[in-house]
């Protein structure tokens, strides 16, 4: 006898909760029938409530039922999943939201519910469609926000704003804790908050323009200063190595005239030499033939032989013998021309320390406690006891330093006098250098630039990389000049003349704050240049 054959659709074999096919089927008193894990686990977050319900029907029941598995259905579902065809498979990428019912490799979710708090891919998607087309269920986009959505007071979605609180609410909540609230469907209250959003996007657009806008012009500035500033460097080093090129010519023209007075000294004492050696032989020839004549007991050969002497042309006399050949004028015209030089190279650095001289005052509120501040914030002197200060975030307070109120940008020039016996720091550093540790001392982090005078040394430090400065230091004032555009950093001993301590070239990334450090018996003075 051939077997009925009763056509079903594999659907009507899913799970409600999973959407899949059901595993260990149960059937609950009101007739729905589930997975046995999948029931399990829903109604073990119910343990605390007490009261068990049907996840389609909402049934409660009480006590918990005890479940069985249906084999007889069991064995029909089994039967179905090895004739039934897997979906093609849509894998979850980096980012996606993944299905919440798939098994094993999980598919992307293409939509989110807000009642069953499940994400599903397009194939249980459908299979949630078919279960609860009856019902409304609210679908959305696939989100991973879904536990944001539920109200943690009544588990249910997220769906009404309450305008008293300002905070999203559930039906119940407005029924309940904000029912006389002024409230609002989460949409309305969207669409204002909506409107807001745009006026302020407008608002920040045109800031954002307008900042563009000077962000182009400084940027231009900017550019127009370092192209200045490289031509100006590029003028002044082909200058330079010109008077270099005629100081040299100038050197060889002299060295030649000295050479050549020296060749025609040279020439005049070596031919006087050759009349001298002459001389003398013919002098020594004669009074040997004498010296024989003297000894002779032959008269007649005497006198037969005997006459006036011969003497030698060259008078003796009348040589001067010098050992040294006056080049005093040359000496003199050489070192009047140095003067000269340095007068002038003097003046002309004054006036361009001038046309990048800046006036600076030190900042109180950045001065550690034991500096003291005088002379209108000009000179800074270390005190053994710390004053009482106002707290403010910009102050050191571990290192005793200070940095001056005023930053620097393009070409900056300033000196400063140092006394006392202890050392004194003359720096450069960024606003952001940090004010609560050791870490903000100038000279160890990449953030500042110190040169260290101590009591033996002078030293160079930058980011705790230290270097010794071997050139003389000539007087306790100190010239500090800052090209921001061409990232120059140079230090020079000022007295009479300026020598070159040290010189850095690098990148500054931020405006440029002046800095110092004092220690126990020592204090730095910030000199006026206007006078």
């Amino acid at each position: 006898m051939a077997e009925a054959s009763i056509s079903v659709a594999p659907d009507q074999f899913c799970c409600p909760v999973c959407l899949d096919l059901l595993k260990e089927p149960v059937a609950l008193p009101c007739g729905h029938t589930y997975c046995m894990i999948c029931i399990t686990d829903c109604w073990n977050q119910d343990d605390a409530k007490g009261v068990y319900s049907c996840p389609q029907c909402r049934q409660a029941f009480t006590p918990r039922p005890v479940l069985s598995k249906n084999t007889i259905l069991a064995e029909m579902v089994e039967k179905l999943g090895k004739t039934t065809l897997q979906p093609a498979a849509d894998p979850a990428g980096p980012g996606d939201v993944e299905c919440s019912v798939c098994t094993g490799r999980k598919r992307k979710a293409v939509k989110s519910c807000l009642m069953c708090m499940n994400s599903y891919c397009q194939v249980h998607l459908e299979q949630h469609e078919n279960f609860f087309k009856d019902k409304k269920h609210h679908l959305m986009e696939a989100t991973v926000r879904l536990q944001q959505m539920i109200c943690k007071t009544h588990d249910r979605p997220l769906e009404v704003f309450c305008q008293t609180d300002q905070e999203c609410i559930c039906m119940m909540c407005m029924l309940d804790k904000h029912k006389k609230h002024k409230t609002r469907t989460a949409a309305a209250e969207r669409t204002e908050k909506q409107r807001q959003l745009d006026k302020i996007r407008k608002k920040y657009n045109e800031e954002i323009q307008q900042s563009e806008q000077k962000l182009q012009e400084l940027r231009k500035a900017v550019d127009s200063h370092k192209r200045s500033a490289q031509a100006a460097v590029d003028y002044s080093e082909r200058i330079f190595t010109e008077l270099i090129h005629s100081i040299e010519r100038r050197r060889s023209e002299v060295t030649q005239l000295i050479r050549a007075q020296e060749k025609a000294a040279v020439s005049q004492a070596e031919n006087l030499l050759k009349r001298l050696e002459s001389s003398i032989d013919l002098l020594k020839r004669t009074d040997t033939k004498l010296e024989q004549l003297s000894h002779t007991d032959d008269h007649i050969h005497f006198l037969q032989n005997f006459g006036p002497p011969i003497l030698p042309c060259l008078n003796v006399l009348g040589i001067t013998v010098s050992s040294q050949l006056s080049f005093d004028n040359i000496g003199k015209s050489v070192s009047l021309l140095r003067g000269r030089l340095e007068d002038f190279c003097k003046e002309e650095m004054e006036q361009i320390s001038a046309g990048a001289s800046c006036q600076l005052s030190l900042d109180p509120n950045t001065a550690n406690p034991h500096l003291h501040l005088s002379q209108r914030d000009t000179v800074a002197t270390y005190t053994d006891k710390g004053q009482l200060c106002s707290a403010h975030p910009d102050r050191f307070k571990v290192s005793s330093q200070v940095l001056c109120r005023e930053s620097v940008c393009g070409r900056a020039y300033w000196e400063v006098e140092w006394s006392g016996n202890c050392w004194v720091g003359i720096s450069v550093s960024y606003k952001s250098i940090d004010r609560n540790g050791v870490e903000g001392e100038f000279g160890f982090n990449d953030q500042s630039w110190t040169l260290r005078k101590t009591s033996l040394d002078l030293i160079f430090t930058h980011n705790s990389a230290h270097s010794k400065i071997m050139a003389p230091l000539q007087s306790s004032r100190i010239g500090v000049y800052v090209d921001i555009s061409t990232g120059t950093l140079s230090f020079y001993s000022v007295s009479d003349t300026m020598t070159l301590l040290k010189r850095v070239k690098t990148t500054f990334t931020q405006p440029l704050y002046p800095g110092f450090t004092v220690l126990r018996g020592s204090s730095v003075k910030l000199c006026d240049l206007t006078t």
